[in-house]
């Protein structure tokens, strides 16, 4: 009996483990949305990553996790976060769909990949970028860029 149950236990391990994998890789959308927000919070303010987790004492690592959402933030973290940060905390939440609306999901992964692009290197170079230009030209930069992305659209039909 006692065979069996070990014998139980060890094959019930890799079943756990993936569903602990599985459940990982699920973060709430709401969860990312607020972990993007504290890193272009972060990055606005010229925080380090190092520096902003000595200001709420954790470590940076765990401060990449409530960046990814792989990690919820408790409320009093966001309080901290907001504290060193010197924001309120509602900046966490700006541009989240109100939860009675029907369209909420799918809005917030819309704003979720806008500032994802936005949080990479890549799209922060760019809106330096952009800035630099003036009205006039960013503007004709933006009707290029509407006429690729038509372009693109009809390539692809």
């Amino acid at each position: 009996m006692k065979r069996y149950a070990a014998a139980q236990v060890r094959t019930s391990r890799p079943a756990q483990a993936e569903q602990s994998n599985v459940a990982r890789e699920l973060v709430h959308p709401v969860d990312r949305h607020v972990g993007q927000q504290i890193r272009i919070r972060r990055m606005q303010s010229n925080v380090s990553l190092g520096d902003l987790g000595a200001g709420i004492g954790v470590s940076l690592q765990q401060v990449q996790k409530y960046e990814s959402g792989k990690n919820r933030v408790s409320a009093s973290m966001l309080y901290e976060l907001a504290n060193c940060l010197k924001i309120p905390v509602s900046r966490f939440f700006e541009g989240l769909p109100d939860p009675e609306t029907t369209q909420g999901q799918q809005i917030i992964t819309e704003i979720d990949e806008k500032i994802a692009y936005i949080s990479t290197a890549e799209g922060r170079r760019l809106i330096d970028d952009v800035l630099l230009l003036s009205p006039r030209v960013r503007s004709r930069v933006v009707a290029l860029v509407s006429s690729i992305v038509d372009e693109e659209m009809e390539e692809q039909k």
